[in-house]
């Protein structure tokens, strides 16, 4: 009942065709970047640095978030009594 119906010839055959003259492009690579034992050692310290310091800045944000909620719970307080 609920079963798509597909046509017969889903796609028609295409009026032009392309053929080409002549040589193929020439495909040019990069150029070799040479990759030696430093720089690879340089590039996981710097991950391993940033890391870091995106985790102090996470830890500091939460402290600092922390610390407003404790501050703001003892002037509340104060202003009760």
């Amino acid at each position: 009942m609920f079963l798509p119906k597909y046509p017969d010839n889903p796609t028609p055959p295409s009026a032009h065709t392309h053929i080409p003259t002549g040589p193929a492009p020439v495909r040019r690579g990069r150029p070799s970047l040479p990759i030696d034992q430093k720089t690879v050692v340089a590039v996981l310290v710097g991950g391993v640095v940033l890391t870091a310091l995106l985790a102090a800045v996470a830890i500091t944000a939460i402290s600092v978030a922390v610390a407003a909620v404790v501050l703001r719970s003892l002037v509340r307080d104060q202003h009760r009594h």
